[in-house]
């Protein structure tokens, strides 16, 4: 993640507000998870936004995505304003697969029953949506958006990618120190899976067609295979070191993201790395449209998603 300021005068508006907020009256009327974009008109009528109108963005640092193929969209996690600056902004908005909005906060729409600081990773499973957030891994209702297990990992210090399996077995990365992949059972007991070299930095995680976990590394362009004992078995190297994203295919293919080069490396099964696309500004936690055989990748600070289709 890239570091984040704000002015002086701007900090004191923000205590100020939360000073007034926390002075008013609250009722809490429940979790409810947002709606499509739209207005009330001078009538008082719902009105959705017309079908000649196209919307892109509804981001706050995007940091990573996941595709839904039941419904055809795409779930980005922002993670809103500095923890520091306003705790629990974190929010996960609908798009698209054109980049059009579909719903700005679909989790965060309100704050009642709502914990998530600065969501990072992300991964659809079992019919949940999981996130990584600081120390935990949340998970929400993939249908309602409804807030559901969280699970605090103990050692960690900054969650950041992270995949899961399909018996449930989630595997999320530590990228500052200690550096390290951490697994949590269905019940939310965790483990460290991997512990230093040759993580370096790592920050993607995915699982592959064979039920190896695969890790890409920040510090250098190592692309880390491991069985699930946490057995090196393969080391591949994408085009350029920085990475942040990793999506694998069906077929074993990996496309890897720089978010320090902005390059979208691909790796095909027996074969050295090639460059798809470059000059992406903080290109992160990407993810694959398997109905529209795109990669759409968050632009982190940018606040927007590149979109990049795929022979």
């Amino acid at each position: 993640m890239l570091d984040r300021r704000t002015t002086i005068p701007a900090l004191v508006a923000a205590l100020a507000a939360g000073a007034a907020l926390a002075q008013a009256p609250q009722q809490s009327a429940g979790f409810r998870a947002g709606t499509p974009l739209g207005t009330v008109n001078e009538a008082g009528v719902a009105t959705p936004i017309s079908s000649n109108v196209k919307v892109y963005g509804s981001f706050r640092f995007a940091e990573s995505c996941t595709f839904d193929p039941q419904r055809n969209l795409i779930i980005a996690m922002n993670a809103g304003v500095a923890e520091n600056i306003e705790p629990n902004d974190g929010y996960a908005s609908l798009i698209n697969p054109d980049g059009t909005v579909h719903t700005t906060k679909w989790i965060g729409a309100t704050r009642d029953g709502l914990t998530l600081n600065q969501p990072l990773g992300s991964a659809i499973a079992n019919g949940r949506l999981y996130v990584a957030d600081t120390t935990f891994v949340r998970t929400f209702d993939l249908a309602t958006g409804e807030p559901r297990d969280a699970w605090e990992v103990p050692g960690a210090t900054f969650l950041n990618g992270i995949a899961v399996a399909s018996d449930g077995t989630v595997y999320v990365s530590n990228t500052g120190d200690p550096q390290r992949v951490y697994r949590i059972a269905p019940n939310g007991q965790s483990s460290v899976f991997v512990d230093g070299q040759p993580l370096v930095q790592p920050n993607g995680v995915a699982i592959d067609p064979d039920g190896n976990v695969v890790v890409v590394n920040i510090g250098n362009n190592e692309v880390l295979t491991f069985d699930p004992s946490g057995r090196l078995i393969r080391t591949e190297h994408a085009a350029e070191g920085g990475n942040d994203g990793l999506v694998i295919l069906p077929d074993g293919t990996k496309y890897v993201s720089s978010v320090r080069f902005g390059s979208i490396s691909r790796i095909r099964p027996g074969r050295e790395a090639e460059v798809i696309a470059t000059g992406i500004p903080s290109a992160a936690s990407m993810c694959y449209d398997s109905r529209q055989n795109q990669l759409v990748v968050p632009m982190n600070n940018h606040n927007a998603m590149a979109f990049v289709p795929l022979d």
